[in-house]
């Protein structure tokens, strides 16, 4: 039987927690349903035997204190909310328990986040790692030894897991049930639960928010100017002209401040703006294309799903209710 410990962070999202709980502590009915033995132990480990969340509309009780858990299997780090570093910060007590679990053989998963506790260990430096696409910059920052993926729903590294936004948490907890109880269990899971199995990319649902909490002013402005005059040919030898900066010197204060590169910037502001179009617009693709300044489809639906993860036809399938009526 493998000991799964959910850890009940103060300022924890409750929706995370209890739904990991469901999920996994489902799998022993449905062993049970078979005549087997249950697959988990499930216990919610706290820093104290109760921790309020909501705000204080909720209170969890836990079944340990981390003291009382010498050895576990797998560690479920739930969403924490709030300002981040105050929610690391009060939740400090966790992180050499976490890294001495791992060190003596758990594994630990993160939910959404939870990624920042995660990465508040250490362990994941040099490693993959999801988190809310909201949060990416931020993660960016404040981690730069890790490498963020904020397209994926799910990373699997050294027995670390990861997921990303909001609710994909579900989708790593049912791939850790597939791991640990095989595929069969995984689908039954997924129907009972219903939760569409094998999602692999959140970037459909990514809102593109160009970074601007830096204190680089030519560097904002250049920003600004890209995201007002999008739908024109904008060159990086053209704003550095702009800005009285060399080309070399602009690209590199422009990577550091933002997280992207200029052109990558110029294409994401772009295909935002194709997707607000995609999203309440009747217009045919192609007129939103030429909107944008594109005038290459092929490249335009290249880098549309390069960014998005699905065709522009898909987007509008899944966004726009009207376009299909």
């Amino acid at each position: 039987m493998k000991h799964i410990s959910i850890l009940v962070p103060k300022g924890a999202i409750l929706g995370s927690l209890e739904g990991s709980r469901q999920l996994l502590s489902q799998v022993n009915e449905f062993m049970k349903g078979r005549g087997e033995s249950p697959m988990f132990k499930v216990q919610l480990v706290g820093l104290s035997k109760e921790t309020r969340l909501g705000g204080g509309l909720f209170t969890v009780n836990t079944d340990l204190l981390i003291d009382d858990v010498q050895k576990t299997d797998l560690i479920i780090i739930p969403a924490i909310d709030g300002e981040i570093n105050n929610a690391i910060e009060i939740n400090r007590a966790f992180i050499p328990w976490i890294i001495r679990q791992y060190e003596n053989g758990a594994e630990v998963a993160s939910l959404c986040l939870g990624a920042f506790l995660l990465a508040s260990t250490g362990l994941l430096t040099g490693k993959r790692c999801a988190t809310h696409w909201m949060a990416a910059n931020n993660f960016k920052q404040m981690f730069p030894d890790v490498e963020l993926v904020t397209e994926k729903i799910i990373t699997d590294e050294q027995g670390i897991y990861s997921s990303g936004g909001a609710f994909s948490y579900l989708n790593l907890i049912l791939y850790l049930i597939e791991k640990y109880a095989g595929r069969d269990i995984a689908i039954l899971s997924a129907k009972v639960f219903a939760i569409e199995i094998d999602r692999e990319t959140q970037s459909p649902f990514t809102i593109f928010q160009g970074q601007k909490g830096h204190e680089d002013e030519p560097i904002k402005k250049a920003q600004e100017f890209i995201e007002t005059n999008f739908q024109e040919k904008i060159t990086v030898d053209q704003l550095a002209s702009m800005f009285a900066l060399g080309r070399r010197n602009l690209e590199r204060r422009f990577k550091k401040a933002t997280a992207n590169t200029v052109s990558e910037y110029i294409q994401r502001v772009k295909i935002e703006a194709a997707k607000k179009g995609l999203e309440t617009s009747r217009k045919t693709i192609n007129e939103l294309m030429y909107d944008v300044g594109y005038n290459d489809t092929k490249a335009f639906r290249t880098v549309f799903k390069k960014i998005t993860g699905i065709s522009p036809l898909d987007y509008r399938n899944k966004y726009n209710k009207e376009a299909l009526n």
